[in-house]
C-alpha cells in the first residue's frame, strides 16, 4: 500500500525535527528528578496559596491603605508615611498603583501575592541548591518553607504580603550573596548584600534584622573554629560587607526614627513578657515547624490566630528535640545551624517585646503567625543545613570554609575509606530508621496539610466583603443622588482605632460605586450595620410641646422664637432634625447657643436634617421672609442613625 504524495511530503518535512515535546520534558525530568519534584512542589504551593487568597478578601488595614492611596497623589509625604510602625515606601507605591487598576476588586492584589510568592519560592530553592549538599533530603527544608503555616497570612492578605514577601526575598538574596562572598572572597558580593538589604528596607523596617542574621550566618556557617575565633574570622574576612551594612543602617535609622509615629503604651511587666515569649515560641513557632498549629480561632476579618491544642504543643517540642539530637550527632555543622536559628529567634522575639506588646493586639500578640514569617525562612534553611550539611565547593571548584563532619559520620561508598558493604545488622537498623523517619515525615506532612486546610476554612469568612457587597448592591438600586449621612463602619470591618479611616466617607473612596455624603438633606439616608440603606433618624433631646393648637410653635412676622429643649446639650457636632409646615418658601435661621445655621424652607409640610457644632438648652428659629409663617412641633437635637427595621 503506497503513501499518498501529500502525506509523504509532510512526513519527509518532519522526519528530521526534534522528538515530540513530551519526550524532551521526560529527559529534562530524568536529568534532575529532585529539581523536577522541587518545581512541582513550588507550583502546588503557589497555586494552593492563590486559592486561599482568593477565598479571602481585604481586612482592616487593607481598606485603610486603599482609601488613603486612592485619595492622594504619589507624593513623598504619602510614600514615606509610617503606617502602624512600618516605613514601607515600596509597598505604598504598589498599593497606589494597584488600587487604580480596579479599586477594591480582589484580583489585582491576589495576582501580586502569587507573583511575589512564586519569586520567593524559586529564590529559596536556588539558595538551597547552591548552599546544601545535593540529595532528596533537600525537599524537606524546601517543603517546610513552601507549606509553612507561619507564612499563610503572607500569601493571603495583601497588606501583609506587601510588607513581608519583599523582606523574605531580600533575606534570601542577601544570604545567597553572603554565601558567594564567603566562597570567592570577592568584595563585589558585599555590594550585592547591601542591595538585597536595601530592597527589603524599601518595603519594611524589619528588613534590618537581616543584618545581624548575616553576621550570625557568616560566623556559624562560613567560618570555622570556636565561638570567638569564628566571630573574629567573620569580621576579618567580610569587613567590607560589615562596613557597608553599618553605613546603610546609620543612614536609615535616623530617618526612620524621626518619622511621626503614634506612641505605644509600653507593657513591660515581667508576667506579660513571659506569657508573650511562651506563646510566640512555645505555642506558635515550635508547633508550626512540625506542621501545626492544627487548629485556628476566628479573629474577625483579620487572619485567624493559632489555637494549638496542648498535646500538640508537647508533641511538637518532642519531635523538635529528637531532630536536634539526631542531626547534631550526625553532623558537627548541625550544632551551628541550630544555634543560628536560636539566635535569630531571640533577635525577633526581643524586637517584638519592644514594639508589639503595647499595640492593640496586646496579650494575644504571641499567637499571630505572621510575626514569625521571616523565621520560617531561617528555620527551613537551618534544618536543611542540619540534615544535609553544606556543599564543599562552588561551581568553580573553590572549597568552602565549613566545619567538617564529626568522625564516624555516615559516608558515601565513593569516599575514601568507605566500607564496601555495611554489616548486615547495621544495615537492617539503618533501613528501619529510614522507614521510621519516612513515616514520621508523612505524619507531619499530613498534619501540615490539615492545618493549611483549616486556615482556609476560617479565612473564607469575611465581614468586610459582605458589608461592601451589600452596600454596592444597595447603591446600585437607590435613586440617583440619594443623600447619605456619614457614619462609622462596623468595628468588625474597620476598627475604631483607625479613626477617621473607619468613617464611611473614607471606606468607600476606592469602591466602584461611591455614596454621596451630605451634612444637610431633606431626605437623609444611612447605611446600617449590614450595609443596607435605611432612612435616617435623630435620637436625642426634643423641644417642649408648643402652645399653639394645630401648630405647636409658631414662627411669624420675621421675629425669632426661642424654643426650650427638654434638657441641655453639651458642645458637640449634633444632628438636628426639624419637621415643619410652612406657608411659603423662605430661608430659616436656626440658632443654638452661639452657633447658627441657615436652611431653605419649602411651602407645605416638609423636614430638614443638618449638622451643627453647638451647645445649649434651647433653640431659636426665625423666618427671614416676614410674610412666611412656619409651624413646628418636632425639633430633635442628638445623634443620627439608621432607622431600625
Amino acid at each position: 500500500m503506497s503513501m499518498p504524495a501529500d502525506d509523504l511530503a509532510e512526513y519527509s518535512s518532519t522526519a528530521g525535527q526534534e522528538p515530540w515535546e513530551p519526550d524532551r520534558i521526560a529527559r529534562w525530568i530524568d536529568r534532575d528528578r529532585v529539581r523536577a519534584v522541587a518545581l512541582a512542589l513550588i507550583v502546588v504551593s503557589v497555586a494552593w496559596r492563590a486559592v486561599i487568597a482568593v477565598r479571602g478578601y481585604f481586612s482592616q488595614d487593607e481598606f485603610v491603605i486603599a482609601a488613603r492611596a486612592i485619595d492622594t497623589g504619589l507624593t513623598p509625604g504619602f510614600l514615606f508615611e509610617v503606617f502602624n510602625g512600618h516605613l514601607m515606601p515600596g509597598g505604598l507605591l504598589l498599593a497606589w498603583l494597584l488600587v487604580r487598576v480596579d479599586g477594591l476588586a480582589g484580583w489585582p492584589w491576589a495576582l501580586m501575592l502569587v507573583v511575589g510568592q512564586a519569586a520567593v519560592s524559586v529564590a529559596f530553592y536556588l539558595l538551597l541548591r547552591t548552599l546544601l549538599r545535593p540529595g532528596w533530603a533537600l525537599l524537606v527544608p524546601l517543603s517546610m518553607f513552601l507549606f509553612s503555616t507561619l507564612t499563610l497570612e503572607v500569601s493571603s492578605l495583601w497588606m501583609v504580603g506587601l510588607l513581608i514577601l519583599p523582606v523574605q526575598l531580600s533575606m534570601v538574596l542577601a544570604i545567597a550573596a553572603q554565601m558567594r562572598y564567603a566562597r570567592t572572597g570577592r568584595h563585589r558580593y558585599a555590594i550585592h548584600v547591601v542591595l538585597a538589604v536595601l530592597l527589603g528596607l524599601a518595603f519594611d523596617t524589619k528588613a534590618l534584622l537581616t543584618v545581624p542574621l548575616l553576621f550570625v550566618l557568616a560566623a556559624a556557617l562560613f567560618c570555622s573554629g570556636g565561638l570567638i575565633s569564628s566571630i573574629g574570622e567573620a569580621i576579618r574576612r567580610f569587613w567590607v560587607g560589615w562596613v557597608s551594612l553599618t553605613v546603610l543602617c546609620l543612614a536609615y535609622l535616623p530617618f526612620y526614627l524621626t518619622r511621626p509615629v503614634p506612641e505605644l503604651e509600653q507593657n513591660t511587666e515581667p508576667g506579660n513578657i513571659v506569657n508573650f515569649i511562651r506563646d510566640l515560641i512555645g505555642v506558635n513557632l515550635v508547633p508550626a515547624l512540625v506542621g501545626g498549629p492544627w487548629r485556628w480561632t476566628h479573629a474577625g476579618d483579620g487572619p485567624p490566630l493559632i489555637f494549638t491544642p496542648t498535646p500538640g504543643v508537647w508533641l511538637a517540642w518532642a519531635v523538635l528535640l529528637v531532630v536536634v539530637v539526631v542531626t547534631v550527632r550526625r553532623r558537627a555543622v548541625a550544632r551551628r545551624a541550630w544555634l543560628t536559628l536560636l539566635s535569630f529567634v531571640a533577635i525577633v522575639t526581643g524586637l517584638f517585646v519592644v514594639t508589639r506588646l503595647g499595640t492593640s493586639l496586646g496579650s494575644i500578640a504571641g499567637l499571630v503567625p505572621r510575626y514569625l514569617s521571616d523565621v520560617a525562612v531561617v528555620a527551613a534553611l537551618c534544618v536543611g543545613v542540619a540534615l544535609l550539611g553544606l556543599r564543599n565547593a562552588d561551581a568553580q571548584g573553590r572549597t568552602t570554609v565549613v566545619p567538617q563532619d564529626e568522625p564516624g559520620a555516615v559516608v558515601s561508598q565513593h569516599e575514601p575509606g568507605a566500607a564496601a558493604s555495611p554489616p548486615p545488622v547495621r544495615g537492617t537498623v539503618a533501613y528501619a530508621m529510614r522507614v521510621a523517619a519516612a513515616v514520621v515525615v508523612a505524619i507531619l506532612a499530613a498534619g501540615n496539610l490539615w492545618s493549611i486546610d483549616r486556615f482556609n476554612d476560617v479565612w473564607a469568612t469575611k465581614d468586610g466583603r459582605e458589608y461592601l457587597s451589600t452596600a454596592q448592591d444597595e447603591l446600585a438600586g437607590a435613586p440617583p443622588g440619594t443623600a447619605m449621612v456619614d457614619n462609622i463602619v462596623p468595628d468588625r470591618v474597620v476598627a475604631g482605632y483607625f479613626h477617621p479611616d473607619n468613617l464611611q466617607s473614607h471606606f468607600f473612596r476606592a469602591a466602584r460605586l461611591k455614596p454621596v455624603f451630605v451634612t444637610e438633606a431633606v431626605q437623609a439616608s444611612m447605611f446600617d450595620d449590614k450595609g443596607r440603606i435605611r432612612p435616617a433618624i435623630v435620637d436625642g433631646l426634643d423641644i417642649v410641646p408648643g402652645p399653639v393648637a394645630d401648630c405647636g410653635h409658631r414662627i411669624a412676622s420675621g421675629r425669632a422664637l426661642r424654643i426650650p429643649l427638654e434638657g441641655t446639650a453639651q458642645d458637640w457636632p449634633w444632628w438636628i432634625h426639624i419637621g415643619y409646615m410652612s406657608s411659603g418658601d423662605s430661608t430659616i435661621t436656626f440658632r443654638m447657643g452661639e452657633s447658627t445655621h441657615t436652611f431653605e424652607a419649602r411651602r407645605g409640610l416638609s423636614q430638614i436634617f443638618f449638622q451643627l457644632q453647638a451647645q445649649g438648652d434651647a433653640v431659636e428659629l426665625r423666618a427671614n421672609d416676614p410674610n412666611v409663617t412656619l409651624c413646628t412641633q418636632q425639633i430633635t437635637v442628638g445623634r443620627i442613625g439608621p432607622m431600625p427595621e
